[in-house]
């Protein structure tokens, strides 16, 4: 059985979405733990085999993943009748896989440096700046409602995740606020939200 490490109210939580929306969420033990928040509370919890006691985990035997698009991806694939990851062979496979490296590699770091007003120029070389990543958005959501096209996929889950988390204080096109709040709206949303008490 499938085991994932949980901290409520965190970024594992949209793993959580994601186990609903693949509909196999009785087919994975989820434990949940402490981390260390921002405001000092919480701490390491020594049942959360994380290296670095964070969240989300998954365990599968004597496989284990991190990382919330490599977790995407690893249940994604495992489960593929659900339809929210295309597969090898798939002509969106490539964006698939780009979106999920873009919200981690890009779009989360520039929107932790702007909502903490951290600028620097190389890290704008390296990373660009959040205007920019939101331009990336609203070019694609502009004219589509999801980031794959007609469908959603477990892409939008993780990308949105960004403005569902921050809220009203991340700056947002109408074109990305529509489509984080059509991600919001989702049934799956509503109960990993109850089940995070």
């Amino acid at each position: 059985m499938l085991t994932l490490y949980h901290a409520p109210k965190s970024r594992s939580s949209s793993i959580l979405v994601l186990l609903d929306e693949l509909g196999i969420r009785d087919k994975v033990d989820i434990r949940t733990v402490t981390i260390p928040r921002q405001d000092g509370s919480g701490g390491r919890d020594p049942a959360n085999p994380h290296p670095e006691g964070k969240v989300p985990y998954l365990v599968n035997g004597e496989d284990w993943v991190r990382e919330r698009g490599a977790v995407v991806l690893y249940l994604t694939d495992m489960f593929p009748e659900a339809g929210l990851g295309p597969l090898p062979g798939d002509p969106r496979r490539g964006q698939y896989l780009s979106w999920l490296s873009w919200y981690q590699g890009v779009l989360e770091p520039v929107a932790i440096l702007s909502f903490f007003r951290i600028e620097h120029p190389a890290l704008t070389a390296t990373l660009r700046d959040y205007d920019t990543a939101l331009q990336r958005l609203d070019e694609v959501l502009s004219g589509q409602p999801y980031l794959l096209g007609g469908d959603l996929s477990a892409a939008d889950l993780l990308v949105a995740g960004l403005f569902l988390y921050f809220g009203e204080s991340m700056p947002r096109t109408p074109a990305v606020d529509a489509w984080a709040r059509r991600i919001q709206s989702r049934p799956s949303m509503a109960r990993a939200a109850e089940g995070d008490g």
